[in-house]
């Protein structure tokens, strides 16, 4: 196993330049996840990792031994990819010990390590089949089975469940992250699906534009986003992010959207008719329709438009003031398109956000 350390790295190719001064530590032994949207440069980064791109700048460090010039055969990772990456006309026991028969690994040694391997990840039943008659979990985990037998320093994987149907999707997030678990190999995992990287992570790297906008736990980032644009990127549903203006209601500050006052923490340094993104998660709405509301806290107004029940939820989407938002009760409340609703923000949970930097306050 190894610590990787990232120091100002750049990638540039000719005058485009994709990546910016990234600065990262993974510690040894760690499951840190790069996410973002399409074209932020998480593969990017993870391919210059692996030794698969050139480094334009700055350097990448296994175990605090510079690696930039040294080449990917020997840099002692392994990588999984999105497409599987399997010999077509190999079984599942030769591509899982493809890479010891390169080097050149006695039999025995190789039988034990497949074995090893494939009792782990439940193949024991398929080493003597071939890619073309397994489905795509099995054909993941075949891919997994051929890195692990490699003993890596550093794990590497590229949005390796991309394939695969939503149920696969779930079981094999769970298998990676029982692997990683037994194994304890630092791994570095790149996604744009929020919630792998919200179930699977030690550490959540967000990036944008060829920029680390935030890392941390993923709890940290979902409660304590530093910006905007983690804050709508991580959640599902995502965060309700309201244009606002701060107003003064009865000598109280609020946030103001036309006619309607949301309230505001009172622990924030705010002015006047400074504007702000009012941020509230959805299951910090407490909904009470307006027939039952007589008598109850005030709150403020919204109409429904769709009512989603997912079983243990209600995800009820409205219109509050002309802006779209979700709300999530778990009530069996009956609620239909075009219902007056109340909905009561809980203080303790918003997070407001400047209306030109789009920073947190």
């Amino acid at each position: 196993m190894a610590s990787v350390k990232i120091s100002r790295l750049d990638k540039a190719y000719g005058k485009v330049k994709v990546l910016h001064q990234l600065d990262l530590e993974v510690d040894d032994g760690k499951f840190v996840v790069l996410l973002g949207p399409s074209g932020c440069g998480k593969s990017t980064l993870l391919r210059m990792v692996a030794g698969l791109e050139s480094v334009t700048g700055g350097d990448i460090l296994f175990d605090d031994k510079r690696v930039n010039d040294v080449h990917a055969k020997d840099r002692n990772i392994a990588m999984v990819f999105q497409n599987y990456a399997l010999y077509a006309h190999m079984t599942v026991r030769k591509n899982m010990a493809f890479s010891m028969r390169l080097n050149k690994t006695d039999k025995k040694t190789m039988d034990e390590k497949v074995n090893w391997a494939s009792s782990i990840l439940g193949l024991d039943d398929l080493l003597d089949r071939l890619p073309k008659e397994l489905s795509g979990g099995q054909r993941q985990r075949v891919a997994m089975g051929r890195a692990i037998v490699r003993d890596p320093d550093v794990f590497l994987f590229d949005e390796p469940l991309s394939n695969l149907d939503a149920k696969l999707r779930v079981q094999m997030r769970t298998e990676i992250k029982d692997l990683h678990q037994r194994l304890q190999t630092t791994t570095i995992y790149v996604t744009h699906d929020q919630i792998e990287a919200m179930t699977m992570a030690d550490e959540v790297v967000v990036m944008r534009g060829g920029y680390i906008e935030q890392s941390g736990t993923p709890m940290d980032i979902y409660d304590n986003p530093n910006n905007l644009f983690v804050a709508q990127f991580i959640g599902s549903p995502t965060m309700n992010t309201l244009e606002c203006q701060v107003a003064e209601h009865n000598g109280v500050k609020v946030a103001a959207i036309e006619d309607t006052m949301l309230p505001l923490p009172g622990d924030r340094n705010l002015q006047v008719g400074q504007k702000i993104f009012y941020g509230i998660r959805p299951e910090h709405f407490q909904i009470t329709p307006q027939s039952v509301s007589a008598g109850s806290q005030p709150g403020v107004a919204g109409v429904v438009r769709v009512v989603e029940p997912t079983g243990p939820e209600i995800h009820v989407y409205l219109t509050l003031a002309g802006q779209d938002l979700c709300a999530i009760t778990r009530d069996r409340l009956e609620l239909r398109p075009g219902d007056n609703i109340q909905l009561q923000p809980d203080l303790a949970h918003v997070h407001l956000f400047d209306g030109e930097s789009k920073n947190a306050i």
